[in-house]
């Protein structure tokens, strides 16, 4: 089997190239092919849709979080491996080479994965409160090997507000020392700094401009190292991000009309799922809408098809025919109209926002939250907070660092919903031709066979 890399550049499409002189100049002389996108067009989905070349009503992982019926509970970014219910593309390749061996650098579902080499971020929570910068890889040891090269993974500027270049840089610096260190057949890597600044700023290249030219440098290093050992290349996004600065407080919607219910707990309001007649799991354009009440399931879908920011509301019949019928999906999902994305807020009064609102806290919210990449701007000494909250906690005591604001107008740039601009839909960058101008997302998997036994 030939050796092959796919570079996942999160957030690359068309209409960023131009702004990216290596990635530019590479492009000119390979294949370029659109993917179609997929609902919903979120990492884990799109990721798990390209590792099995199966849909989210097959491999399961219909968002990148959902409302778990049995437990009561929505869950957000879970890691393991099993939830994704069908067969990789690297057992395929083990039936037939023995030999085969496979590095997964911080694809979702890593942990527990049946691959050879891996690397994901997985923090330390301390009983005090604190929580520890750290990783989880296969071989357990790869962990310590790459924390004597580079440090400590840099958990802090994967995700929040000092997210950098520094997260991707490691994870490629980390790629290439377990491929010299192991020579895997695949290598699966994962580059998130895009996400960042698109999702802040939307499709302005002016404001993005660094931060773009920052991931183009790591894709060069990659790429150049790659073919110095006689790779095959694939690199690819998951999904383009567009302009969006509407925000839809779906939950909101639901509690006026008294579906929601809460619980109050030291004056803060908790979501209490399990209790709601009907409520909203928010996930960048998509929404799943979990209804525990079939009497109001009419009244809900009326309250949706009626938002002039909703564009689909999706029943039975409409999850199947966008291949999302699976037990986790909600009774109805609901996908934003352009230029529109949901919150996941569910309270009426910032003033009784559960206590972890204002921190970055990715499995506690009942939803995802991209104002986490914002310290609140309406405060002007919450750096120095922030500093004072960091140095209580290098000295050993309890803190909060409560610095994210509750205010979803900053945000100006998301994705998820079926994009209908080509310049704006995802990418597959290849050295053979695709013999197609684009592909559904499913075909992805087809693609990286082919160039793995080229």
């Amino acid at each position: 089997m030939k050796k092959t890399v796919v570079i996942d550049v999160v957030g690359l499409s068309a209409s960023l190239l131009e702004h990216m002189p290596f990635l530019k100049a590479y492009t000119d002389t390979r294949h370029v092919t659109t993917i179609q996108p997929m609902l919903p067009a979120v990492t884990t989905a799109v990721q798990s849709t390209y590792l099995t070349g199966q849909w989210p009503a097959e491999h399961g992982i219909v968002g990148n979080g959902w409302y778990d019926r049995t437990d009561a509970e929505i869950k957000f970014w879970k890691q393991s491996n099993r939830l994704v219910d069908a067969p990789k593309i690297w057992d395929k390749a083990r039936q037939l080479n023995p030999e085969f061996t496979v590095s997964q650098m911080c694809w979702w579902y890593n942990m527990y994965a049946n691959v050879d080499y891996s690397l994901t971020p997985r923090p330390n929570y301390l009983q005090d409160g604190r929580k520890i910068p750290d990783c989880y890889t296969t071989p357990a040891d790869l962990r310590d090997y790459l924390r004597e090269k580079l440090g400590t993974f840099p958990l802090f500027n994967y995700w929040g507000p000092t997210a950098s270049i520094v997260s991707s840089k490691y994870i490629a610096d980390a790629s290439i020392l377990t491929d010299q260190r192991y020579n895997p057949t695949m290598t699966f890597i994962y580059l998130p700094h895009l996400d960042y600044c698109l999702q802040k700023f939307g499709q302005d290249m002016e404001k993005n401009k660094k931060e773009i030219l920052e991931i183009d440098a790591v894709v060069k290093q990659l790429v150049d190292y790659y073919q110095q050992q006689d790779t095959a290349i694939i690199i690819l996004s998951e999904y383009g991000i567009s302009n969006a600065n509407k925000p839809i407080d779906i939950n909101r919607i639901l509690r006026k009309e008294g579906l929601i219910a809460v619980r109050e707990e030291r004056g803060l309001e908790l979501l209490d799922a399990g209790a709601s007649k009907a409520f909203a799991v928010a996930d960048h354009q998509v929404a799943h809408i979990y209804i525990n009440d079939p009497a109001v399931f009419k009244k809900v879908r009326g309250l949706l098809e009626a938002h002039p920011d909703i564009e689909l509301v999706l029943d039975r019949e409409g999850k199947r025919q966008y291949n999302l019928h699976h037990a986790r999906s909600g009774e109805l999902v609901a996908v934003a109209a352009s230029g529109s994305w949901f919150t996941y807020y569910y309270w009426l009064d910032d003033a009784k926002a559960p206590d972890f609102a204002r921190t970055v806290e990715i499995f506690k919210k009942p939803g995802y939250d991209p104002v986490e990449m914002f310290m609140d701007p309406k405060d002007p000494l919450i750096k120095l907070k922030a500093a004072f909250k960091v140095l209580k906690k290098k000295l050993g005591f309890r803190y909060l660092m409560n610095v994210i604001p509750l205010d979803a107008s900053l945000i100006k740039g998301s994705h998820g919903r079926l994009e209908t601009d080509p310049a704006l839909q995802p990418l597959v960058i290849t050295d053979t031709p695709t013999g197609k101008a684009s592909v559904p997302a499913t075909e992805v998997y087809q693609i990286m066979w082919n160039h793995l036994n080229s």
